[in-house]
């Protein structure tokens, strides 16, 4: 049965080119905190090949849409995931459509001798 919905409409997106993360004597960083889980990291690969609902990086990380949502929140305020589109579903629910924010995590080491 057709829908007035679309489901997957193109996503024009394109991540800035790079970020830099700086490492110091400070506190931990969110970024780091935030792509060290593994399921944080199932979901960065999945963005890479395309943009995605929470439903379908849940699916593909083997765990449930509260977990991956949870990540997504934290990869999202920690700049590395972005909403960029929004689909529906064939019953017509709003899905947020999220890709990576960036190409490429750049992690700078610096050394305070002090």
């Amino acid at each position: 049965m057709p829908t007035v919905f679309p489901h997957h409409t193109p996503v024009d997106h394109t991540p800035r080119e790079r970020t830099r993360v700086v490492i110091d004597d400070g506190p931990p960083t969110d970024v780091l905190r935030t792509v060290s889980s593994d399921t944080a990291q199932q979901i960065l690969a999945a963005l890479d090949d395309e943009p995605a609902t929470t439903s379908d990086l849940a699916e593909g990380a083997d765990t449930s849409i509260q977990n991956a949502k949870y990540h997504l929140e934290h990869l999202c305020e920690a700049g590395v995931v972005e909403a960029v589109d929004t689909w529906y579903s064939t019953k017509g629910t709003e899905m947020t459509v999220y890709a990576l924010a960036v190409e490429e995590l750049v992690i700078h080491f610096t050394n305070h001798t002090g």
